[in-house]
């Protein structure tokens, strides 16, 4: 990384600071938390803390999206092919999460309100809203809709800036994160459904230093595989990182996208590395690992 997108990463991070919007550093390049615990407490406002980590490394940032009085609504598109909508969303014309929320928006005889938006490098969308004043909303999965997700009390989102794989997170439009609109509030206010809904969303604040060991460790033995060995050794950290989501250690939806990522730089064709992946992480899913804690 240039000594300009470094500059323009600790830039990126004064700047949501600015916004009220606090901040951490994520590892350069990637999305999982740079600090080793408790990532939620290490966000800030301070300048003078944001100037002193970032000098440090071109670390990607991290929005705490509870301290910041945040509901990020984060609007997704299938990852493969054969990623496609449920009956409710498909007969309807719905392709996508923002599709979906925009469908979501007309049954309540309402529009999707102007707002922060930062766009992804995968072509999703994060809209920045306010927390409503009387209750404070967390993460979910799916439960607005299909790709529709929500970052609040105990998550975060990748700031804008951020570079992943060469592509940037970018932030639109000069407005600030708007209120959160009713329809929205009410969805997210119904109770869960009797079944769990598939695990999504960031890094667990209680992501401990073992986990993120065993993700860096995967990850470099991956990119370390040799021709010919290049999909065993995918199916295989997909495996073992599936454990750690399976026990709740890790996030599934962020492994995915670190692992879909490591697969792209050793020049595995992207279809096959999402069947491999999704296989091994699936796996692994069905065989926990026991916690296991550093002391």
């Amino acid at each position: 990384m240039t000594d300009a997108a470094h500059q323009m990463l600790s830039r990126a991070a004064h700047w949501h600071a600015d916004q009220g919007l606090f901040v951490f550093p994520l590892a350069p390049g990637r999305k999982v938390p740079a600090v080793a615990k408790d990532w939620e407490a290490a966000a800030t406002t301070n300048h003078l803390t944001i100037a002193r980590t970032w000098r440090e490394a071109p670390y990607n940032i991290g929005v705490a999206t509870g301290p910041s009085g945040l509901l990020v609504v984060d609007l997704d598109l299938p990852k493969t092919p054969d990623d496609l909508p449920p009956a409710e969303w498909g007969s309807r014309g719905a392709a996508s999460g923002a599709e979906v929320l925009a469908l979501i928006a007309a049954d309540h005889s309402a529009s999707v309100p102007a707002t922060y938006t930062v766009t992804t490098p995968s072509g999703g969308r994060h809209l920045y809203f306010q927390q409503p004043s009387d209750r404070q909303l967390s993460n979910t999965a799916g439960r607005i809709g299909w790709k529709v997700d929500t970052r609040g009390h105990g998550g975060y989102v990748v700031g804008a800036g951020s570079l992943i794989g060469q592509r940037y997170y970018q932030g639109t439009g000069t407005l600030p994160a708007q209120p959160l609109p009713d329809w929205i509030t009410q969805a997210l206010a119904t109770p869960e459904p009797a079944e769990p809904s598939p695990r999504s969303g960031p890094v667990s604040r209680h992501t401990d230093a073992y986990a993120m060991a065993a993700l860096t460790g995967e990850l470099d033995k991956l990119l370390k595989a040799t021709e010919g060995r290049r999909n065993h050794a995918l199916n295989a950290a997909a495996f073992a990182l599936g454990q750690l989501v399976g026990a709740d250690m890790l996030d599934e939806a962020t492994t995915r996208d670190e692992l879909i990522s490591a697969a792209g730089r050793i020049g595995l064709p992207r279809t096959e590395a999402e069947r491999t992946i999704t296989s091994g992480l699936a796996a692994g899913t069905r065989h926990p690992r026991k916690s296991k804690r550093t002391p």
